[in-house]
């Protein structure tokens, strides 16, 4: 006798769908899983067995076939457990309730307990989108689950509770998520517990107001960190298909917090330099997401950028100019977003102080050339904000006078996106710093006095293409900040003012 029962699968950040199709037939007892599944998925059929047994159920003495349909896409994961239970279980006529609308995911454990699975969210919208009308998940996932619409998830605690369910006998409550609740949570940092460094606050805001990447270069202990941690509160609060695509990302790698729903706060990932490349673009044998995805809508922060592998600093480059991470394996080609605002910080040298305003450098030339010749020319090309971040000096630093909240700042960073927004109406484009060249002409319209200025600092400085566009993004969205149409003098020159470190350190 062979039954059906849906379940899905996972390729990257989508998902799949999937049949479990269970024959029981007379013969040598046996228990095979076919289907191209990995070794967890093989694996099912001892924890099917013995979860069955534990929990009173008749294990059937016959030949067992498992499928998992479609052959052709590996299954991998310990999520097929339950479907497989319940195939079996109607394959046995020990449940006889038609699951055609029903999917069911989990792991299942030795006594009969169903635990937590990766990637739900991006199963709950395949399995809606493919017309299933239920889907049973985890406890534990089911908060996750619910935050789709027009499909009903059921949490799943025990097999005892599905079982129970599928008969009739006491029945599980659809979980219902509460939208209302999705709010921003109130952060802890604020701008205003920076004293001083009024510049690179400037910047920041400039940053968050544009999505633009940003280089803190100061000696230590001027505050660089610091500013970094907080960029987070000044950035806009995120959106409906924000939320959902990073937290689909977030649940594929399964970070989510426990019971948690959406994630309703910008990613702040802050990986060591000790990172490889791998670990920074994502990748493995099957790949997964790596900090740049997981930081997808939200600020990813290199402190000591020097110290990063050259491997690991390079691959960068392609995703933050594409927004987009390609990994290629032998079992597939996955693509990540990876949209987010770079902040990287440094030292000037080794020992921090070349060209500090009291303390000594002790290194030599070489040394220094060697020490900011770890960041090639092409990655510092694609970062639009240079700043220095120098000591803050002793006024600032005991000054009673209370320093501007993060929440103003907020304020204006909002009303600049919001003319981007409408600006970039009907387009892929969701802020200045992703402007397409196409459309220069067309939104960076500057007057005659800022072309001047512009054209001079483009012979004077050696700019390459990529910088010259660079400026010109960063002036719109400091004319956005202004409320201007036209790109004015004073928007360029502050523009260039801070493309000019790349000169002073690097001599480029």
């Amino acid at each position: 006798m062979v039954v059906k029962c849906n379940s899905l699968g996972l390729f990257g950040i989508d998902s799949f769908l999937v049949e479990v199709e269970a024959d029981v037939s007379k013969g040598i007892p046996a228990f095979d899983i076919v289907g191209l599944p990995d070794a967890s998925v093989k694996e099912s059929k001892d924890r099917v067995r013995s979860a069955l047994k534990n929990c009173g159920f008749t294990f059937p003495t016959v030949r067992i076939t498992i499928n998992l349909a479609p052959a052709d896409i590996k299954k991998e994961g310990p999520v097929y457990d339950l479907p497989i239970l319940v195939s079996l279980l109607k394959a046995t006529n020990q449940i006889s309730k038609n699951l055609d609308d029903c999917a069911f995911v989990g792991e299942l454990s030795l006594s009969g307990e169903v635990r937590k699975v990766n990637g739900v969210l991006p199963m709950a919208i395949k399995a809606a989108k493919a017309g299933i009308k239920k889907l049973f998940v985890p406890y534990d996932n089911a908060i996750e689950g619910a935050v789709v619409k027009g499909i009903e998830i059921y949490p799943v605690k025990t097999v005892f509770d599905l079982v129970d369910h599928l008969k009739g006998i006491k029945e599980i409550e659809p979980t219902i998520y509460d939208y209302d609740g999705v709010n921003d949570i109130s952060q802890t940092l604020d701008f205003c517990q920076v004293k001083g460094q009024y510049e690179a606050k400037r910047a920041l805001e400039i940053a968050a107001a544009g999505g633009h990447n940003v280089l803190l270069i100061g000696p230590p202990g001027s505050g660089k960190s610091m500013l970094a941690k907080r960029m987070g509160t000044i950035l806009p609060q995120m959106t409906f298909d924000e939320m959902i695509e990073t937290t689909k990302i977030h649940s594929v790698a399964g970070l989510l917090p426990e019971n948690s729903g959406l994630i309703s706060n910008r990613p702040f990932r802050s990986p060591h330099h000790s990172i490889s490349a791998v670990g920074l673009s994502g990748g493995g044998a099957v790949p997964k997401p790596g900090e740049i995805s997981l930081c997808h809508n939200g600020v990813l922060f290199l402190d000591e950028l020097p110290e990063f592998s050259r491997s690991a600093l390079e691959a960068l480059r392609q995703p933050v100019e594409d927004s987009t991470v390609t990994i290629s394996r032998a079992m597939g080609r996955l693509t990540y977003p990876c949209s987010f605002t770079l902040i990287a910080a440094m030292n000037p040298c080794p020992c921090g102080f070349y060209n500090h305003p009291v303390r000594e450098c002790t290194c030599t030339e070489d040394s220094v050339r060697r020490y900011l010749g770890r960041i090639s020319g092409p990655l510092l090309d694609r970062i639009d904000i240079h700043v220095e971040v120098p000591p803050v000096d002793y006024d600032d630093l005991t000054t009673k006078s209370q320093e501007e909240k993060s929440e103003d700042i907020r304020k204006r960073v909002n009303a600049a996106r919001a003319i981007q927004t409408k600006r970039y109406e009907g387009t892929s484009i969701n802020c200045n710093a992703n402007l397409d060249a196409s459309l220069f002409e067309k939104v960076c319209v500057i007057d005659d006095r800022a072309n001047v200025l512009l054209k001079s600092a483009f012979d004077r400085l050696g700019l390459t293409a990529r910088a010259y566009d660079r400026i010109l993004k960063v002036s719109r969205t400091i004319a956005d900040l202004d409320n201007s149409e036209v790109i004015k003098a004073s928007h360029i020159t502050e523009a260039i003012q801070f493309r000019s470190l790349d000169r002073k350190y690097w001599g480029r």
